[in-house]
């Protein structure tokens, strides 16, 4: 868990954390207003994307892993603009690009965690043979176009039992889904491509990559 105050944030980390601890305050209220207003299916829902808010913490906590400040940040601005903006409060009805931007970002996140996984692994010294670059960013790609196309399934596979509308127009809105979903994962690739190739430390992409390896030396 992080402190506002701890000395070892610099101004970019406690302005993440701050946003962080606003919006998780804003669904608090939220939870209590329907409370009040008894809008029980609302409290339960907006409880979950609370719960789901806090996972980063929960798996800081009992991995035992260092997670820097966006770790804790990206997730939580993620899951409140889609879940609670989005699907509770009908963004993705009243801005066509809700959606778009917000899938974009989903491929962007997953190709960066991606990314971190091999990035690890690679980094492991009972690895003998190191991963090539380009090998690198393929697995990054593919890693974030198959959660991608997962989460799609899942949508489809929702809205066919259970009534849901989660792919709103059907196969159009699958299909653009998945389009951004792979620009935002090739995006990413790219990025992670030459970042292997130059060891540019100083770009904002090392800020998830590098400093999270320097801080789990285990």
């Amino acid at each position: 868990m992080f402190w506002l105050f701890n000395k070892n944030l610099d101004l970019a980390e406690r302005i993440q954390l701050v946003t962080a601890y606003i919006l998780q305050l804003i669904l608090v209220v939220a939870i209590v207003w329907a409370w009040l207003e008894q809008e029980w299916f609302v409290s339960f829902l907006t409880c979950g994307i609370l719960v789901l808010t806090l996972l980063p913490a929960i798996i800081q906590r009992s991995s035992k892993v260092y997670l820097p400040v966006e770790f804790h940040f990206v997730p939580i601005a993620y899951i409140f603009a889609a879940l609670f903006m989005g699907d509770m409060h009908g963004y993705y009805t009243y801005f066509w690009w809700w959606d778009v931007v917000l899938h974009t970002m989903s491929g962007a996140l997953l190709g960066i965690a991606g990314f971190v996984l091999i990035y690890v692994l690679n980094t492991e010294k009972k690895i003998f043979n190191r991963l090539r670059p380009g090998f690198m960013a393929l697995f990054s790609f593919a890693f974030a176009v198959a959660i991608g196309a997962i989460w799609e399934i899942f949508e489809f596979t929702m809205d066919t039992n259970f009534g849901f509308n989660l792919q709103r127009t059907g196969l159009h809105d699958t299909m653009w889904d998945l389009i951004v979903d792979v620009a935002g994962a090739l995006f990413i690739a790219i990025i992670g491509f030459f970042y292997v190739r130059s060891k540019n430390y100083s770009t904002l992409f090392s800020r998830f990559v590098h400093r999270f390896v320097d801080k789990n030396p285990k």
